[in-house]
């Protein structure tokens, strides 16, 4: 009588398939866009459009919307955006609103409060006051007519909502520590900076 010895089939692995390497400027981007509910293509090809340099690079890109992420800020309704550099790179550019955001958005934040200083009828300076849960006294920036204003429409027309905003802006900065973003008077004041560099290298 023979026996028959049936051998087991030697079990097999299941076989491992390495996920596609996604680029870091295209993460950011599928972030960013899913956030707002759009495709990533359609989002950054809205963005190249609007609010940043159209020769903008790749690193450049993710960089700016790195930056937006960092802040909470939407650069589809321009809280963010972007203007060329004299070497070559981008400078993400903050708005009013965009400031405000990221006040008001800050946890410890906890009021902003302004004191108009008036000489002969006319202001020459604003203070501002931003108090944090975490701190016992406000931190206070004041700001001064005769060293912000500058010959623009914007200044002649509104130079105390200008002067208003230098001033929640330098306070926000001291009392949050916010860095590495402009306001779009600073990047203007800094390009006029620029000029003569140019002129004479």
């Amino acid at each position: 009588m023979s026996t028959a010895i049936v051998g087991s089939t030697p079990k097999q692995e299941p076989a491992t398939v390495s996920p596609p390497r996604v680029e870091p400027s295209a993460s950011v981007t599928i972030a960013m866009a899913k956030r707002f509910g759009m495709e990533p293509a359609a989002f950054e090809a809205t963005l190249r459009a609007t609010v940043v340099p159209k020769d903008c690079s790749s690193e450049q890109f993710a960089a700016f919307l790195l930056v937006a992420k960092e802040y909470g800020l939407n650069p589809i309704t321009r809280e963010i955006f972007a203007f060329p550099t004299r070497g070559g790179g981008i400078q993400p550019i903050v708005s009013i609103d965009g400031w405000l955001n990221i006040m008001n958005s800050h946890p410890q934040m906890d009021g902003l409060e302004f004191e108009d200083h008036i000489e002969d009828g006319k202001l020459v300076a604003v203070t501002a006051r931003i108090w944090r849960k975490d701190r016992a006294k406000p931190t206070t920036v004041t700001e001064y007519m005769e060293e912000c204003k500058r010959n623009t429409d914007t200044w002649k027309q509104w130079p105390s909502r200008m002067l208003r905003h230098k001033a929640a802006i330098q306070c926000a900065r001291y009392a949050f520590g916010f860095a590495g973003i402009m306001d779009p008077d600073e990047y203007e004041r800094w390009q006029e900076r620029e000029k003569p560099a140019r002129a004479n290298p």
